[in-house]
């Protein structure tokens, strides 16, 4: 046998081996721990939302999933990890909206590419964005809050969490699709934030249902309209920014993803129980419980997603003219 056709024999021994180990540890998933990692520290709303789905994984499947914090640099310090990670399933992400759009969007220098060095998973769930002014504002609703600032143009206030937030982005989408100015005020975190507007030092601000509508209950602040495209079924007084705004959502959101490289089979064996999860009447509960609204769908799904959602904020940073300097 002459030494190449030894070769070329050997070369495709070693190449059905490995498919043939490759298949079995596919069959065999899981067999032992699976890391997940959470974008923020413990508490809030994505931990309770990644132990949710951990808890599920693992009574179904009888191995332990292990939430990994890894807070810091926006999210990115979690991507980053999961991104280079190995691809063998045993590594997951609670991808972040932040992390995964708005990050990109704003042209932030990431060791990870959101669309490119992940095998999506599914969305898990929805974080709805509520538009409040102070209880003072003459406006009611958006149609006259949109008056409002457009007769006294870079007058109006609209704050955010801070510079690359959702509500950032979402402020900049308010004046974009209105017509009227509004000026944003970035804060370090919806703490200060909220501490103003309840002051009456700024007169709107966009963030969570679940940290603004406290204030609104207790009659201090007003709920103008929500990003989600349909009315929340736990708020349904309060109308969509899209009923005066056709086309308007701002959600953030949650969604499972594995490291790029994942076999399609691991990751199809994931979503499955995803869907399964989502599909439960008591999982929906509590996902609602922490003020979230329940997604889903396939892999490709949510890939697409993600492409269309980073073009879409780009193009809103670039028609705005910011960036992760400011404004």
């Amino acid at each position: 046998m002459s030494h190449r056709v030894w070769t070329v024999l050997c070369a495709g021994l070693a190449v059905s081996t490995a498919t043939a180990s490759s298949q079995a540890a596919e069959m065999t998933y899981p067999n032992k721990p699976i890391r997940f990692i959470v974008p923020f520290p413990p508490g809030g709303s994505a931990d309770p939302l990644a132990r949710a789905f951990g808890t599920w994984l693992s009574e179904k499947w009888g191995v332990p999933v292990v939430s990994d914090n890894r807070p810091g640099a926006g999210t990115a310090i979690a991507h980053t990890l999961a991104a280079k990670a190995a691809p063998d399933g045993y590594t997951l992400l609670l991808g972040a909206s932040s992390g995964m759009t708005t990050n990109p969007a704003f042209g932030a220098k990431l060791d990870y590419d959101s669309v490119k060095d992940f095998a999506h998973v599914g969305l898990a769930a929805y974080v709805p964005q509520l538009l409040v002014t102070h209880a003072a504002v003459p406006a009611k609703t958006l149609t006259e809050l949109i008056a409002l600032a457009k007769a006294q143009p870079g007058k109006l206030t609209c704050a955010s969490p801070g510079v690359g937030s959702v509500g950032h982005l979402s402020c900049e989408l308010l004046s974009a699709m209105s017509g009227a100015k509004f000026v944003h005020v970035p804060y370090k975190g919806a703490g200060p934030a909220m501490t103003d507007l309840l002051g009456h030092r700024i007169q709107s601000f966009i963030g969570s249902v679940t940290g603004t509508y406290p204030q609104v209950s207790a009659g201090k602040l007003t709920a103008i309209a929500t990003g989600h495209p349909k009315r929340l079924s736990n708020i349904p007084e309060v109308p969509t920014m899209a009923e005066t705004l056709p086309g308007f959502t701002n959600d953030g959101w949650y969604g499972i993803v594995a490291p790029a490289g994942t076999p399609a089979a691991i990751v199809d064996k994931i979503n499955q129980e995803m869907r399964r999860a989502l599909a439960n009447a008591e999982f929906i509960k509590h996902i609602e419980r922490i003020g979230m609204v329940p997604a889903g769908g396939t892999p490709q799904e949510l890939r697409e997603w993600v492409r269309s959602e980073v073009a879409r904020w780009t193009k809103v940073v670039r028609d705005a003219g910011i960036g992760m300097g400011g404004k």
